[in-house]
């Protein structure tokens, strides 16, 4: 099965991607048949399982492939290894978490998520919150995107918001996102308003993510707040759609 080459989706299935992502429709000719290359392959290898009362049809579940895919024009289908099920929720979802403190108590409360990436395990989405940000694809939000970024950043065996890359550009990451992660922490620990999703501030591995989707949704404003951020994400992920967009391409 993994050796099969996927069969192409659809023309009629893939026109009707192009016309609900925005993100795609901005896609040059020869970016847009690679991201349909790597959604087909994602449709092969990836099960697709709706929550009831949701309900996915061909379109929905091929647009689903093609955001998760997104971030992996640059990186390759490699990006897909280690994970089989894309779980999809029909709106936000609650989760139970628990930890034990220095006290040895244990502390136990509920969590409303949007999205989740398990290590090793599937990559969840709420289909209202993907809708919303295919419905305003500018405004700085993309959770397929966000959670598509954990599984990269896990493919080396640590979260810790570096994906693996050459060793020469590890560095220079490393050295780049820590020293802007710091400085945003800190804005955001004095009160100050900061431009980008002060979640990013939760954690290396969250800063990474929420700057992925502002890489596609609005690298200008990260070009202005995160230049060095900015650039490495371009490399990494090739130019943003959203550039395309703003040049007429």
């Amino acid at each position: 099965m993994l050796g099969r080459a996927p069969d192409p989706i659809d023309d009629a299935i893939w026109q009707q991607v192009a016309a609900r992502v925005a993100w795609v429709a901005a896609l040059d000719p020869g970016r847009a048949q690679r991201l349909r290359a790597l959604a087909s392959r994602f449709l092969q290898r990836k099960t697709i399982t709706p929550i009831e009362p949701l309900a996915l049809d061909p379109a929905q579940c091929a647009t689903l492939a093609a955001l998760c895919c997104l971030p992996l024009l640059e990186f390759g289908p490699e990006g897909l290894h280690g994970w089989s099920q894309l779980i999809v929720y029909p709106d936000a979802f609650r989760v139970n978490r628990s930890h034990v403190d220095a006290a040895g108590v244990l502390h136990e409360w509920d969590d409303e998520l949007i999205g989740e990436a398990w290590d090793g395990g599937p990559l969840i989405l709420s289909w209202a919150d993907v809708e919303a940000d295919l419905d305003d694809p500018y405004a700085g939000f993309c959770v397929a995107v966000h959670e598509m970024a954990h599984k990269l950043d896990a493919l080396d065996g640590v979260l810790d918001g570096t994906p693996p890359l050459p060793r020469a550009w590890q560095r220079e990451w490393a050295r780049d996102f820590q020293q802007a992660y710091d400085g945003f922490v800190a804005a955001v620990d004095a009160g100050r308003e900061v431009a980008v999703d002060p979640y990013a501030a939760e954690a290396p591995e969250e800063f990474f993510a929420v700057c992925s989707e502002y890489h596609f949704s609005d690298p200008a404003l990260l070009r202005v707040h995160l230049p060095r951020v900015a650039r490495h994400l371009e490399r990494f992920y090739g130019r943003s759609p959203a550039d395309a967009r703003a040049a007429g391409a």
